[in-house]
């Protein structure tokens, strides 16, 4: 049975995270009745990205361009190469602008449950990424969920395993919050860590 056209835009709309039933409903409802002009741009937007938007052959990230605008920057420390598990992960740690390296995008962590190993991840190009002449430290900044400690682990491992330095983001009390009403694990993690 197909769909009409609106169940169709409802069920694409699911396919995003985080947005369950009700929530593509609304965002249906809306374009529909509050922004129709919206629509086709959205459309063309789309499919622009699907075209035009690939990954760096370097470190993985979205790119028009073969290389992104971090790689092709010859201002950037070649000594440091980040680590991260998604091209957003990179924008965040970007937005700070308080790194300066390179970057490699893993595209995922592991989670053999799931069926994602080290070849899925890109680990042995990692490997290769991390041996180039110049890179002295690659510092590991995959999230702190047990698939991101797990990666987190393999990467050192295999990393030591080459001789090749590497550090890990450092973890423990948020900015500005109230020690009464962190977690204890992020209490525990700071202790241990304290510098």
């Amino acid at each position: 049975m197909s769909l009409n056209a609106l169940d169709s835009l409802i069920e694409t709309l699911k396919r995003l995270p985080g947005v369950g039933q009700k929530s593509a409903q609304r965002m249906a409802y809306h374009l529909l009745q509050h922004d129709r002009l919206a629509m086709p741009r959205l459309a063309e937007a789309l499919t622009a990205a699907a075209e035009r938007i690939k990954h760096c052959e370097r470190c993985h990230t979205f790119s028009e361009t073969p290389l992104c605008a971090v790689c092709a920057d010859p201002q950037r420390d070649g000594r440091l190469l980040c680590v991260v598990e998604t091209p957003a992960d990179q924008a965040a740690l970007e937005r700070t602008g308080s790194y300066r390296g390179y970057y490699f995008v893993l595209l995922g962590r592991l989670s053999p449950l799931d069926g994602v190993g080290t070849r899925q991840i890109g680990v042995a190009e990692l490997l290769a990424r991390a041996a180039e002449p110049g890179v002295e430290e690659v510092i590991l900044a995959t999230s702190f969920t047990a698939e991101g400690e797990a990666t987190a682990h393999v990467l050192t491992e295999a990393l030591k395993a080459r001789g090749i330095t590497s550090t890990r983001l450092a973890r423990g009390v948020p900015v500005g919050s109230e020690l009464e009403y962190v977690d204890l694990g992020t209490i525990a993690h700071a202790l241990t860590d304290r510098r």
